[in-house]
């Protein structure tokens, strides 16, 4: 087994870990081990809240969760020797939960605490609770439904140099400034669900990792929320990213400074619900060699990855497509947003069919292994977005062909609610 370079402890606080956690980017935060090039190693993670969630029948910790501390990973780890300019080349070699914490949670954010992709439908904070079984997942809170898992990590990526921090703070404040526009708002008449534009930084519950205390009173400051992908990867949520997966990223500051966390045991294309995979604590065996040169050498500043041989092989879907029209009839301009929040409520609606309530079919779409795809881009106004959901996953026929009047359909449970 690879040597353990960053430990957690699940029973106990973010902030009384064997290794201190990180949940902001900042080129200053030191590295909690070092590697060598070449090196095999493991890592050990917290699920992305930190240990706020309850394998319980009750969502009120969806609900009542404290998302400033939000994401909470491990790292950085630094790789010797390499410099900007540089390309860490990261192989995902293996990854699971703890032996003894086989289980995951799913969860929709109330409206008035992050809410989701389609938060105007579904405004109250929901979960469900996932038994972790080898590569098998099954939900008491949905009912008849079991697939494999596409395990990977959402977030993966290299500390930003001082200049590319103050760029991204630079160009997302001014996105803030400017407000939303109607391509943005969910409700074009109140706009009541336009959620934050970006989020700039926010001392409260910063983790900086090892930093000094006086250093990182004023580095809280500027530090970078873990929240969006950018240039250095990180909150990608790329469910193909799993065993097997190689990484290609870019390093910005001596050392490269690998963080890392926020462990998916499965996730549909999208991650919808925004807590949407099956969230999970575990670990995570990495391999890091450097590409001298390596942004020169592949002409790119920015990320690259090459998907593994793990992913679960269906063979059956059923399709869902959605256009730039939204649910009042509202006509945009080739928005793909528009197009995948249709695809996904057509699907949502079409499970209800077979006795599943709105809410499990949006859980269903945003844990299991669906795949979504811009479909057509170039047709004026629209663009076509499709959702594919396989049917394997489904322990009965969803087929259209064999589709019969819903009315009699079997109860499937019902997801956590809060109390």
């Amino acid at each position: 087994m690879p040597e353990t370079v960053f430990e957690v402890d699940t029973d106990a606080p973010p902030d009384e870990q064997p290794d201190p956690i990180v949940n902001r980017w900042h080129p200053d935060i030191p590295p909690a081990a070092t590697v060598e090039p070449g090196e095999k190693f493991r890592m050990e993670f917290l699920d992305w809240t930190g240990g706020q969630v309850n394998n319980d029948d009750s969502a009120n910790d969806i609900r009542d969760m404290e998302l400033d501390p939000n994401h909470h990973l491990s790292g950085p780890i630094a790789v010797e020797g390499a410099e900007p300019g540089d390309m860490l080349v990261v192989d995902v070699l293996d990854l699971g939960p703890f032996p003894d914490h086989e289980w995951g949670f799913t969860g929709i954010f109330d409206l008035e605490n992050g809410g989701g992709f389609l938060t105007d439908h579904f405004p109250e904070a929901r979960k469900t609770i996932w038994d972790l079984n080898g590569v098998i997942t099954e939900s008491r809170h949905i009912e008849d439904v079991r697939f494999p898992g596409c395990a990977h990590p959402g977030l993966l990526g290299t500390a930003p140099s001082h200049e590319l921090l103050e760029e991204w703070n630079e160009r997302e404040r001014a996105l803030i400034e400017r407000g939303p526009d109607a391509e943005t708002a969910v409700n074009h008449e109140t706009r009541e669900d336009v959620p934050p534009l970006a989020l700039p930084p926010e001392p409260n519950g910063v983790l900086l990792g090892g930093m000094d205390d006086d250093e990182a009173e004023d580095a809280a400051e500027e530090a970078a929320r873990t929240i969006p992908p950018r240039e250095n990867a990180g909150n990608c949520d790329i469910k193909n990213l799993g065993r097997g997966s190689r990484v290609y990223l870019p390093v910005y500051v001596d050392g490269g400074k690998i963080t890392t966390g926020d462990l998916h045991f499965s996730q549909g294309d999208g991650e919808i619900t925004f807590c949407g995979a099956i969230e999970m604590a575990g670990w995570m065996d990495l391999q890091v060699d450097v590409m001298k040169n390596g942004m020169e050498k592949m002409n790119a500043d920015y990320p690259l990855f090459k998907p593994g041989y793990m992913d679960p092989d269906f063979s059956s879907y059923v399709v869902f497509e959605g256009y730039s029209v939204d649910e009042d009839g509202t006509q945009h301009y080739k928005n793909a947003n528009v197009g995948m929040r249709r695809a996904c409520l057509n699907a949502i609606d079409y499970m209800t069919n077979f006795g599943y309530t709105r809410e499990q079919g949006y859980f269903i779409l945003s844990t299991a292994p669906v795949e979504s795809r811009l479909a057509g881009v170039v047709d004026l106004p629209n663009t076509c977005v499709t959702v594919s959901v396989p049917q394997e996953i489904f322990e009965f026929d969803i087929d259209p062909d064999t589709l019969e009047d819903g009315s009699g359909a079997d109860d499937r449970g019902e997801v956590a609610k809060t109390s």
